[in-house]
């Protein structure tokens, strides 16, 4: 081994964070303006490639301000346990958020639906529905993943005991969400990936784990709705 990979860190540091991060606020530029599609199907669909996108492009940052492999930030192979695990997780993160998100509902009184464009995404028949799973269950995943576990937890994880890492980065993960019932889901989707990540070393268990968390909450109001029109 030559000096200079000696010397390559191993981790990302606050540089990959902040400048990440910095990028990752500046997209929120582009969501503020998809109320102006119109079309609430279309701004849910838009919605998840752009939240996405979003996570992929401070990944990106993050990994291009130094040079080296992408292991570093946990790209790389994962046991068939660790992705058995991280779908096992991804629905039990559905049901103790939903449980969670009640409970602000009913603490706070908000109770406007914030996935509202999302759900109407998914109900826009087959090809809403396809478009609507490929970005939100793994565009997004695979984005906010990237940059929240592979940049930002894997620094905490660098400086810090393992479990304030994981609640730091799911905290900032919950708050990138906003104040609003599905605070309390992407906490725990935190908790549970940040976890996973720590345990596996691996980003996929983690990308397994937020795509079947948000599969399982696009497909299940869905299914409610079916039987609720008896259709």
């Amino acid at each position: 081994m030559d000096a200079t990979a000696r010397m390559r860190p191993t981790r990302p540091g606050w540089p990959e964070v902040v400048l990440g991060g910095l990028a990752y606020l500046a997209a929120f530029g582009v969501v503020v303006t998809l109320p102006r599609i119109g079309d609430p199907a279309l701004t849910g669909i838009v919605g998840l490639l752009v939240s996405g996108a979003m996570g992929l492009a401070a990944f990106a940052i993050a990994a291009l301000i130094r040079i080296r492999g992408l292991a570093a930030f946990g790209i790389r192979r994962a046991t068939p346990s660790h992705l058995l695990v991280g779908a096992g997780l991804g629905v039990a993160s559905y049901l103790v958020g939903t449980v969670l998100s009640v409970g602000f509902i009913l603490l706070t009184g908000f109770s406007e639906n914030v996935q509202s464009s999302y759900q109407a995404g998914a109900a826009a028949g087959a090809v809403g529905l396809i478009l609507s799973i490929v970005a939100g269950a793994m565009i997004t995943p695979l984005g906010e993943e990237a940059f929240f576990r592979g940049v930002l937890a894997n620094a905490l994880l660098g400086v810090t005991k393992p479990w304030l890492a994981i609640l730091l980065s799911a905290s900032i993960f919950a708050l990138a969400h906003g104040l609003n019932p599905v605070l309390p889901t992407a906490f725990v989707v935190g908790l549970a990936s940040g976890f996973l990540f720590h345990r596996s070393g691996s980003l996929w268990p983690s990308v397994i784990l937020h795509g079947v968390n948000n599969l399982t909450a696009m497909l299940v109001p869905l299914a409610v709705a079916q039987l609720a029109s008896g259709t």
